[in-house]
């Protein structure tokens, strides 16, 4: 089993031959460019010596003109280089977040429709856009901070040693001290970091929840049960920061000491040597400042162990998604079927080990409307997951056009369905946008699929027509507007099969009438598949299945399940009082 640094070498390394490697060009300008500020460091504090001995011991005035002027030069160096560096590193960190948020949210929308039910989508939106950002910012601290810190201690701990080496060990007398306290702080930001990590997953569903059920949280009035639930989540996350920035700090704090004892044992051995004229005061000034200078560097550095931890644990969250894999495999026919029959064949489905759907079989016929009744939970909804492939059967056999679906690719396969349901979504888009979905259609075609769902009927009304916000989740409109739009954009994609689960069960008569018009009309042509509960919609249907426990019971027309005196029957008289 890998170590845990071997296990963080692992990571990094997938995300430069992933990300960082197309940039490379860029990073190597940007290193160089650190390499110049970061050596600018080094001689500012080698041209304190002729500053000291030959201006202000030796009154040198000649010397003041050009040690200044090579002063001022490197402040311009490390001013210009420090620009162009900013700007480069963050055209970086840019594009690598962008591309990896970009990537992740394409590869969760491959996973399986189980992925989502366990992973809520505020816990996936903090691994697209928190996990990213804790990734991100760990380049430019590494590459601006770790790059350039690092050459200016090598450069001035050069110049330090060529100043004196045992000026310079006895500056160093400490810092074994740090060894321990950085790996201890390095293992305490890991673990806490992926709490944190899961913490701000947990707010992130926390407020999605709460947003989306806004209603329900004003009507039962949990106010102040829902601020206090998300006052706890934030509140771990304040604690658990907290510690982590305290315990961040502590290398930091051990290099502020062991730089103050090095300055000590420094000021001991050189303050004497200069006093007696063993060696000059520029010497020692030289010295001096190539240490203070080295100061700030090395305690950024102590502080990066942290983060470090930090990015490697985001680096593991996000890895672990990009790493699932779909159990629906995609198959290789893309061509479409040759006709639109379906056909169940002996189909067990089981959830957690709970049977839903026990040797179930029907054929619906291509062309013709074949309406699925039961009680909730029977099984109708299954089906539909079958059909589309958002589950496989565990057995038996699900064709349509006497082609198992499991041989079909999954976008020529979905492309053969609409689907309107009793739950329409609808995005915070325009109502424009959300019948088109980014399909080419012309506007002919859009005013017709238009006319047809009676979305004028509305529409007209509203301040900009057609371009008018549906709002989030379509809450802008009403259940039978949302209905409507939803019949439009399934006109426009024109697909030869249709599915229809429950789409004017939520409405009231008078929408229902203008909804069911609509649905009339398009499945005109088509294999529709239909659920009800409101039996008299599907009273028309070429052909009833009705479904009990995940079995098919009766099927038949209308007037031949009424005369069997079954199960249909029984439904009917008790929802018309003894037809």
């Amino acid at each position: 089993m890998p170590s845990r640094a071997e296990r963080q070498r692992g990571l990094f390394g997938r995300l430069w031959q992933d990300y960082l490697r197309r940039y490379w060009p860029g990073m190597s300008v940007a290193a160089v460019l650190m390499m110049v500020e970061g050596s600018t460091l080094a001689l500012l504090s080698w041209m304190l010596k002729p500053l000291f001995d030959r201006v202000f011991v030796g009154r040198d005035e000649s010397a003041m003109w050009w040690v200044g002027g090579v002063i001022l030069s490197l402040f311009l160096v490390r001013a210009t280089t420090y620009v162009i560096t900013r700007a480069i590193l963050t055209s970086v960190q840019q594009g690598v977040a962008t591309r990896m948020q970009t990537d992740l949210l394409r590869h969760l929308l491959t996973l399986d429709g189980a992925f989502f039910q366990t992973n809520p989508p505020g816990a996936l939106i903090e691994r697209v856009q928190g996990d990213t950002q804790a990734v991100q910012g760990i380049w430019t601290t590494f590459i601006t901070g770790a790059a350039r810190d690092a050459i200016s201690l090598v450069a001035l701990f050069g110049v330090a040693i060529a100043t004196d080496p045992w000026w310079t060990a006895a500056a160093l007398v400490g810092a074994p001290l740090l060894i321990l306290p950085t790996a201890l702080v390095q293992r305490y930001i890991r673990r806490k970091t992926r709490q944190t990590r899961a913490a701000a997953s947990a707010r992130a569903t926390r407020l999605d929840e709460v947003l989306h059920g806004i209603r329900a949280v004003r009507l039962y009035q949990m106010e102040d049960y829902q601020t206090a639930r998300f006052a706890r989540v934030v509140g771990d996350i304040r604690r658990a920061e907290t510690r982590m920035s305290a315990v961040n700090a502590v290398v930091p704090a051990l290099v502020d000491i062991v730089t103050g004892l090095g300055f000590v044992g420094v000021l001991a051995l050189g303050g004497a040597q200069v006093t007696s004229g063993e060696r000059s005061v520029g010497d020692f000034m030289s010295f001096f400042a190539a240490l203070s200078l080295a100061f700030q560097p090395l305690r950024r550095l102590g502080g990066l162990a942290g983060s470090w931890q930090t990015a490697a644990a985001s680096l593991e969250r996000l890895y672990a998604i990009f790493d699932m894999r779909p159990t629906i495999a995609s198959g290789e026919r893309r061509e479409p079927p040759p006709d639109t029959t379906i056909r169940l064949d002996d189909v067990h489905l089981s959830y957690d080990g709970h049977p839903v759907l026990r040797g179930l079989g029907f054929t619906a016929r291509a062309g013709e409307t074949t309406a699925l009744v039961g009680p909730s939970g029977a099984g109708k909804s299954t089906i539909f997951n079958l059909l589309t492939r958002m589950v496989d059967a565990d057995s038996g056999t699900v064709s349509l056009g006497d082609v198992p679906v499991q041989q079909f690719d999954l976008t020529t396969l979905r492309d053969q369905f609409s689907t309107v349901s009793q739950d329409s979504a609808l995005f915070d888009e325009t109502l424009r946008e959300n019948m088109v979905l980014g399909t080419d259609v012309t506007e002919a075609q859009l005013q017709a699929a238009v006319l047809a769902a009676h979305v004028p009927e509305f529409a007209e009304g509203l301040p900009l027509g057609l371009n008018t916000p549906a709002g989030p989740r379509g809450s802008s409109l009403s259940g039978g507007q949302r209905q409507r739009i939803a019949i439009a954009r399934a006109l426009l994609r024109n697909a030869p099969v249709l599915l229809l689960d429950e789409a004017t069960s939520a409405l009231d008569v008078a929408s229902e009438r203008l909804v069911q018009q609509a649905l009339d009309e398009l499945s005109i042509g088509r294999t529709t598949l239909v659920i009800a509960h409101r039996l008299s919609t599907i009273r028309n249907a070429d052909r009833i299945v009705v479904i009990e426990a995940g079995r098919v019971v009766e099927q038949g027309s209308h007037d031949q399940l009424m005369e069997l005196n079954g199960t249909y029957a029984a439904l009917v008289r008790l929802q018309f009082g003894g037809e």
